[in-house]
This record gives structure tokens, sequence and C-alpha cells, in this order.
């Protein structure tokens, strides 16, 4: 499995004013990282960064020792993203959703199938397979794209505020679902903003007024 460094990175959208400067962090395998941090203190920027979406101002992002490119290099590495907004496509099953993805990563038909069956059964959704995505409530919707992220079997697993609309119970399964990557050997990152999830990580990194500050190394 791989470890995920950012090296004093400065992070900035299309030109415009740091939202983060001076990042260093590592996310290595086997663990959950969380970062928190309130709306717009630079969690999406951080996770973009290290998803290969968003390329460092100053500093560097790395996998083990090989700088990462843009996202498909990143994809290459075995770095998974599930993205805040779910990025599924609505003319699309909750199933075909993630046999796409993991037919386009190189799974065989049949892995796909596999695999699908076997992400969406843990989060409820085994009833909701052949479903199109604009059918299904949001909680649901956002449940499919942590069952697709999972299906993905990354090295490297990021996850974006993926329990914000999800009830306390699914929570707490997302959650268990997360630790079950790590124990597998991926390395974790959960970005959130709820104390409650953060507490059930390793490690805490906390961002704030455009810095991270460890609230637990």
């Amino acid at each position: 499995m791989k470890t995920l460094t950012v090296e004093a990175a400065d992070l900035a959208w299309d030109g415009g004013p740091p939202v983060l400067t001076g990042v260093t962090v590592t996310a290595r395998p086997g663990e959950i990282l969380a970062v928190t941090g309130t709306s717009g203190a630079g969690k999406t920027t951080l996770l973009s960064a290290m998803a290969g979406l968003l390329p460092p101002v100053g500093g560097k992002v790395l996998i083990d020792d090989e700088p990462l490119g843009d996202r498909d290099h990143a994809v290459s590495l075995g770095v998974v993203l599930i993205p805040q907004d779910n990025g599924l496509a609505a003319i699309l099953t909750a199933a075909e959703n993630i046999s796409v993805a993991v037919i386009a990563t190189g799974g065989t038909p049949a892995e796909a199938r596999r695999r699908t069956a076997e992400a969406l059964e843990p989060l409820g959704l085994s009833g909701q397979a052949n479903q199109l995505i604009e059918e299904l409530s949001g909680g649901q919707q956002q449940r499919t794209a942590i069952a697709r992220g999972l299906a993905l079997r990354g090295d490297v697993l990021l996850a974006d505020e993926i329990t914000s609309e999800l009830d306390a119970a699914n929570r707490q399964r997302v959650i268990e679902l997360l630790r079950a990557e790590a124990t597998r050997g991926a390395a974790v990152v959960f970005a959130t903003h709820d104390p409650e999830a953060a507490s059930a990580c390793d490690r805490e990194l906390h961002l704030v007024d455009g810095e991270a500050t460890w609230a637990r190394p």
C-alpha cells in the first residue's frame, strides 16, 4: 500500500489568493486521518490537491516518493476520491455507476458485478441497485457514491464530507467501512466537520485561517 505526503504546499484556485499555506501532512497506510475545520477552511481544497485535481502553487504532493501529477495520474496510482457532491451520473442506475467505475480502472465485468453487490449491501442499498440516481434521495445518492469509492479498493481513499446527509446510524456505518478500508491497508483521509466522526479517526489535522495545525498528531 502507498503513503501520501503533502510537503510545504501552498494551495490556491485559478490564480486566486492562497486558501492554505505551508501544509505538511502524511497519510499513512492502515490509518484514518481526519481533516477538520469550519466551512470554507480549505478541507475540499486540501483533498483536491491530494487527488491530483489541484496542483500546488508551492511545495509538492507525493505518493510514496513519486510526485503526483494530474487526476489521471492519481487514479493510476490508486488514489480514490469520494467527492462532496457525489459526482454520480444521473442517467445511470446505482449499480451502473459503480460497475462503470470498476471497469474503467481495470476490473473485469465479472469483478465489477461482484464488487458492486459487495459495496451496496453494507450500505443498505441492495434494493436500490437498479434505480436511476435521480430517483434516489439525497442520502441514498451519498451512500451510492460511498459504495462506488469502496468498490474501487484504492491504495489511498479520500472522502470529502461524505456523512453530511446521513442519519446517525448510517454515519456510524460509514465510519466502520472507512475503518475496514484502513484495516485492509489503505491510507484513508476523511474531511469532516463532525467532531464525533473525527474522534473515531486515528489522527486529526485542523484547518483554520489558511494554516494546518495538529489537533491530534
